[in-house]
């Protein structure tokens, strides 16, 4: 990876996704998203929606890619409003085959451009996210470049994940169970590597395989289990002892390595 991937011509994390690109077997899906999201929450409820991940990157491949939302609420979410989101998603996910997944996120306006959340939630808007309806938030946020900061504040809890992803393997008892713990296990691995180097790296990038290789031009040492957990992103598995040595070995390893080089993340409530 250059210096300059992933960057505009001033040094900044660029936009990385837009509508103009989303695969064309992904439009139908985009189109009755951007429909149910305005009947199921009303003007009053709803500030502004998003789509993030490969969808908008325009990188999603059908059957297997999911489809990330994001809302951002005028009020914080309650109850009643993550029952409607998980609903949405449930219905577009068994609607669309061509989507493996529908995740609506929620988060009140007031959290997504919170001094806390700046370099967090607050860059996930503004340079991962693309605008579906309302208005932008990223107008309201400032421009973000690959610091220590960044990295920090998006990926220095990694030690307070782990326990949860233990609990989570020893719990499950299907494969159905563990290739979906081991999607979301692996995608935040990786990133979590990437985001590790991406100050020394000086730039920016949401693949995967492009995430462990610059990963791993740092830490060849390491490189076998980041790779491993790209692959696994990918193609996600019901591999037990794989996803725990994962966990277990270059988890907890890069969660120490992490805190020395960048700190740990600030405290939520």
């Amino acid at each position: 990876m250059t210096t300059t991937q992933g960057l505009d011509r001033d040094g900044f994390i660029a936009r990385e996704g837009s509508l103009d690109r989303v695969p064309p077997a992904f439009a139908p899906v985009v189109a009755a998203a951007r429909e149910r999201i305005a009947a199921a929450f009303a003007p009053e409820l709803l500030h502004s929606a998003y789509l993030y991940g490969s969808v908008p990157r325009g990188t999603a491949i059908p059957g297997v890619s999911d489809l990330d939302v994001l809302l951002a609420l005028h009020h914080e979410p309650t109850p009643a409003d993550r029952a409607a989101a998980d609903a949405l998603g449930a219905a577009l996910d068994a609607e669309f085959a061509q989507v493996n997944g529908v995740g609506v996120e929620l988060a009140g306006v007031g959290t997504l451009l919170s001094e806390l959340e700046r370099h967090d939630l607050g860059w996930m808007v503004a340079c991962l996210c693309t605008p579906l309806l309302g208005e932008d938030l990223a107008t309201r946020l400032p421009r973000y470049r690959p610091t220590s900061l960044l990295a920090r504040e998006t990926n220095g809890d990694l030690a307070l994940v782990l326990p949860r992803w233990r609990e989570g393997l020893a719990a499950a008892t299907t494969d159905t169970e563990l290739r979906g713990l081991s999607r979301g296990i692996s995608r935040r691995l990786v990133r979590t590597c990437f985001t590790l180097v991406m100050p020394r790296q000086g730039g920016w990038t949401s693949d995967l395989a492009a995430s462990a290789e610059a990963f791993a031009a740092h830490y060849p040492e390491h490189a076998t289990h980041a790779r491993l957990a790209a692959a696994i992103a990918r193609t996600p598995t019901a591999d037990r002892s794989a996803l725990t040595a994962l966990v277990d070995g270059l988890g907890s390893w890069l969660a120490t390595e992490y805190a020395a080089v960048h700190g740990v993340k600030a405290p939520r409530p």
